[in-house]
């Protein structure tokens, strides 16, 4: 029987790549979003590329009552998920905390943390119940240190790191292996969402050196996830040479 991965924010970036590595790998795929048409154009890609079967769900993990439904509403040969990728999470703003756009912080709360939580709160005992599985959160760098104006977009993913690190422990029990993975600068939509559509100011970001690609990511994830099963890495942080930490960088003048 094929494997089944579940990927949340499949639509572009890191969530693209890894739906189309985990496809070429012959994995059957469950993955979600918020643009359709992003996710018929795909899903339609993968199965002519690769033979494998691909069910779409168009939903917002920020809405608890809209995951439920359809994650709940899905065959049950779809729920025997093998790796869940917690994948959707975005930035909003680069402001200090005192010019802080409260709409910006609730949007990144309930996405990255709730939204997590929402998705992994159902999935998980679909792997629980087969004693079997693999979750894989996407953390960053903001999640191991804070930085200047980062604030709340850091907050969020600290929680994720703490919310890795207690997922391991509650669902060790039932055989589930729980891992997180933590990004330095990889070059995806995630500048362009953070400063709402400025392509220019997005841009900046990645110039002066070579930032990670969603590829990148996509075969670390691959890497832990086709690990023996008596092995769970559970933590790396993965960075762009140039890129030290969160402040120190290496790039060209």
């Amino acid at each position: 029987m094929p494997k089944i991965a579940l990927i949340t924010g499949a639509t572009s970036g890191i969530g693209e790549a890894c739906a189309r590595l985990f496809a070429s790998y012959q994995y059957n795929l469950v993955i979600t979003g918020r643009r359709t048409d992003r996710l018929q154009r795909l899903a339609s890609e993968l199965v002519r590329e690769n033979g494998v079967k691909v069910q779409i769900l168009t939903m917002d993990v920020r809405e608890k009552a809209e995951v439920q439904s359809q994650l709940n509403g899905l065959d049950e040969q779809w729920k025997a998920v093998d790796v869940l990728i917690n994948n959707a999470g975005l930035s909003q703003g680069l402001d200090p905390i005192q010019d802080g756009n409260t709409d910006d912080w609730d949007t990144m709360i309930d996405t990255n943390i709730k939204g997590l939580l929402y998705v992994t709160r159902v999935v998980s005992n679909w792997m629980i119940a087969r004693k079997d599985g693999h979750i894989v959160n996407l953390g960053s760098i903001a999640g191991k240190e804070v930085y200047q104006n980062g604030n709340v977009y850091c907050a969020t993913k600290h929680a994720v790191d703490a919310l890795n690190k207690a997922m391991r422990i509650d669902l060790l029990p039932h055989g589930i292996r729980v891992s997180a993975i933590h990004p330095g600068a990889v070059e995806t939509e995630f500048s362009d969402v953070r400063f709402k559509g400025d392509t220019d100011r997005a841009k900046k970001v990645y110039e002066g050196y070579t930032p990670l690609t969603g590829q990148d990511i996509a075969e670390t994830i691959w890497f832990m996830v086709s690990r023996p099963k008596h092995v769970n890495i559970n933590d790396v942080l993965i960075m762009p040479v140039a890129q030290a930490n969160s402040v120190y960088w290496n790039k060209e003048k």
